[in-house]
């Protein structure tokens, strides 16, 4: 599956950055979309140390033109897009009451309808050849929503609501063009010294912490087996979602207790530190895709494993059950010839 031209949006840190290395480790072509220079510079660096070619393009997602444009000229320089990756996104860490609606809407419009703009921009090319694959970057918050990210949340949810209305469509039409979804879990990226924030302390991960390469695996698995609706990352997420579809109102009981002191870190908040909501944080700093969780931050994922391989987890399972149903038949026989005597 190498040797595709590839877009992903947000990929100067994070989930974005580590994607983009693994996809141009493979081969591919990269179309870098992001707004901070600094950043686009070091991921293309970093895609063209691994032997792939680079396009980097500085892009608000929120603004339609210019994801349009940056589409336009991925196509004209590279060649037929044939995997689009929606990953860029903002937030506000606040309780809802202290985000002011212009704050609000700018999460949303970057966060949301930043891939609903990159839908669109990939479709109008992948529609005319009916093919390509669009990979939508969700979130175990695309389900359940959490205390203090109540922007983010609602983005994450939109986005579910989107891509399975899309989905729906494009099956309707026999379209060959897939769309697919990985829900991540807590991720080691930088956003959680750069995001706006109103916490006394300084932000991060709801624990487990997963590093950004498991995440960019799930993303490069997804693009070469679209046909699966979404993808779950983590033990984390799968629990998550399995609690909320059985017990949601439980889970907000224990999100009111545990979801405030879980995404402080108990360290005094920099008054100083970086703010990327209407302007990047990495102009003229690098901060690559790694957040400060290393020290925290698990390399792998059974779970994600589990989620690629479902045909040899069911027949591990049926295998189990199988050898189950024979121990209890054996038994059952055994204790009949005992009463026999």
């Amino acid at each position: 599956m190498s040797g595709r031209v590839v877009v992903v949006t947000g990929a100067s840190a994070g989930i974005g950055r580590a994607s983009a290395r693994a996809f141009a480790a493979r081969g591919d072509t990269v179309a870098l979309l992001a707004r901070g220079g600094t950043g686009l510079a070091g991921a293309a660096e970093d895609v063209q140390r691994l032997g792939g070619q680079a396009l980097p393009i500085e892009t608000d997602v929120a603004d339609y033109e210019q994801v349009q444009s940056a589409a336009a000229r991925a196509e004209e320089e590279l060649g037929p897009i044939d995997v689009w990756v929606n990953d860029a996104f903002t937030n506000v860490f606040a309780k809802f009451t202290e985000i002011d609606p212009g704050e609000f809407r700018r999460v949303t419009e970057v966060s949301y309808l930043g891939f609903v703009h990159g839908t669109k921009a990939a479709l109008e090319y992948m529609l005319k050849r009916d093919r390509g694959t669009i990979v939508q970057v969700g979130s175990a918050l695309a389900y359940r929503g959490i205390p203090l990210q109540s922007a983010y949340c609602g983005a994450k949810h939109a986005i579910q609501g989107f891509n399975e209305s899309l989905r729906c469509e494009l099956l309707h039409d026999g379209s060959h063009v897939r769309v697919t979804m990985v829900q991540m879990p807590a991720v080691n990226t930088p956003q959680f010294g750069w995001v706006r924030s109103r916490l006394p302390q300084r932000a991060q991960p709801v624990p487990p912490i997963y590093e950004p390469e498991v995440a960019a695996d799930a993303v490069v698995y997804a693009a070469d087996h679209p046909q699966r609706r979404e993808y779950w990352v983590g033990g984390s997420t799968a629990l998550t979602l399995a609690a909320n579809a059985v017990a949601p109102g439980i889970l907000d009981r224990y999100l009111a207790r545990t979801g405030f002191s879980s995404q402080e870190t108990g360290q005094a908040k920099p008054p100083d530190g970086p703010d990327n909501l209407e302007q990047p944080a990495d102009e003229g700093t690098d901060f690559g895709a790694h957040g400060s969780f290393d020290h925290r931050a698990h390399a792998r994922s059974m779970q994600l494993w589990a989620s690629q391989h479902h045909g040899t987890v069911a027949a591990a399972g049926a295998a189990a059950a199988l050898a189950g149903l024979g121990w209890a038949i054996g038994s059952l026989r055994a204790s009949a010839a005992r009463k026999g005597r």
